[in-house]
């Protein structure tokens, strides 16, 4: 997968986490659980950026 596919699919993800954001800001525990579970792999995928980056550098 390319960087640019990575960088693209992790800002649609976060693009899909944002209605449960505000439903988590209304009181929503279980939006909130979601909200976690993107920023984890948002996390995941930076980092699979960054070592793709590297590779492509090496």
């Amino acid at each position: 997968m390319s960087v640019e596919a990575m960088v693209q699919k992790m800002i649609d993800d976060l693009t899909d986490s944002l209605g449960d954001a505000t439903k988590h800001d209304k009181g929503n525990s279980a939006a909130g659980t979601r909200v976690r579970k993107a920023m984890q792999t948002a996390k995941n995928t930076a980092q699979d950026v960054r070592k793709q980056v590297q590779a492509d550098k090496n």
